[in-house]
C-alpha cells in the first residue's frame, strides 16, 4: 500500500471516528426529549385520572410514569451539568427502583381485586423504601464516578444493588406479561384488534427500557437512552389507541368505573 493510501485511510478512519463521537453526544441529549414526553404523558394520565378518581390503576400509572420522568430528567442533568451525587441518588432509586415497579402496580390494580393489589402496593412500596433508604446511605466509590454517565456501580455497598432485580421481575411479570395477557384476551374476545394492538404497543414499550438497562449495567448507556425513549413513545401509543376505542373492558375494575363516570 503506498503512502497516499495510507494518508488516505486514516483520514477515513478519522472521519468515521469524529462521526461516532458526535452521534454518541447527540444520543446522550436524548433523555431531555424523553424528560418532556414523559412529562406531556404524565399530564394525559392525570387529567383521566383526575376525572375518574376511583381507577387506582390511572393514579398508579399516572405515577409511574411520573418516576419514568424523573429518571430521565436526572440523566439530563447528568448530560448538561455533570455527575452530582444527589442527582445520582435520585437517578437509581426513580429509575432502578420505582418507575416500572410503579406502572405495573397499576396493572395490578386493574387485573385484581382491590383487596389483593393493596396488599400487593403495600408490600412493594415497604421493599422499595427499605432498598431507596440504602441507596441514600451508601458511600460513593469516586474513582468509579464518570463525568456525564451514570452508573449503580459508584456505589460502595454493592449489595444495594441486589434490591432492583426483584423489582425488575415485578416489573416484567405484570406491566409486560399483563400487557400480553390483556392483548391475548381481547384477541379472545374478537372485533377488539384496536385493544389488541394498542396493549401489544405497552408490552414492547416496557420491555425496551428494561433491555436498554442491561446494556447500560454492561457500560453501554447511550442504548438505554433510544430504549427509554423509544419505549415511553410506545406505551403512549399504546394508551391513546386503547383510550379511542369503545370496546366493553374485559376487565371488571374498568367496567367498575365506566359505570360510575356515566
Amino acid at each position: 500500500m503506498s503512502l497516499t493510501d495510507l494518508l488516505a485511510a486514516h483520514l477515513v478512519l478519522g472521519a468515521f471516528a469524529q462521526m461516532s463521537a458526535v452521534d454518541t453526544n447527540l444520543i446522550h441529549y436524548l433523555p431531555i426529549l424523553s424528560t418532556i414526553v414523559a412529562a406531556a404523558f404524565t399530564a394525559t394520565l392525570y387529567k383521566r385520572w383526575k376525572a375518574t378518581p376511583s381507577a387506582r390503576y390511572l393514579m398508579w400509572w399516572t405515577f409511574g410514569i411520573a418516576m419514568y420522568g424523573v429518571g430521565t430528567f436526572t440523566e439530563a442533568l447528568t448530560t448538561v451539568f455533570g455527575w452530582s451525587e444527589p442527582v445520582f441518588r435520585a437517578w437509581y432509586i426513580s429509575g432502578a427502583l420505582m418507575g416500572g415497579a410503579l406502572l405495573a402496580t397499576g396493572t395490578v390494580y386493574l387485573v385484581m381485586s382491590k383487596r389483593v393489589a393493596d396488599r400487593i402496593a403495600v408490600s412493594l412500596m415497604t421493599y422499595i423504601a427499605i432498598a431507596a433508604t440504602f441507596v441514600l446511605t451508601t458511600p460513593i466509590v469516586s474513582q468509579m464516578v464518570e463525568p456525564n454517565r451514570l452508573s449503580g456501580a459508584v456505589m460502595e455497598w454493592t449489595w444495594v444493588r441486589l434490591f432492583s432485580p426483584l423489582v425488575n421481575v415485578y416489573a416484567l411479570v405484570f406491566l409486560v406479561g399483563g400487557a400480553f395477557w390483556s392483548a391475548w384476551k381481547y384477541w379472545k374476545v374478537g372485533d377488539a384488534s384496536s385493544r389488541v394492538l394498542g396493549n401489544i404497543y405497552i408490552a414492547v414499550g416496557a420491555l425496551l427500557p428494561g433491555i436498554g438497562g442491561g446494556f447500560a449495567r454492561a457500560g453501554v448507556v447511550e442504548v438505554l437512552y433510544v430504549t427509554e425513549l423509544i419505549g415511553l413513545l410506545l406505551i403512549w401509543a399504546g394508551f391513546r389507541v386503547i383510550s379511542g376505542d369503545r370496546v366493553i373492558s374485559v376487565f371488571s375494575s374498568q367496567r367498575l368505573v365506566a359505570a360510575r363516570s356515566e
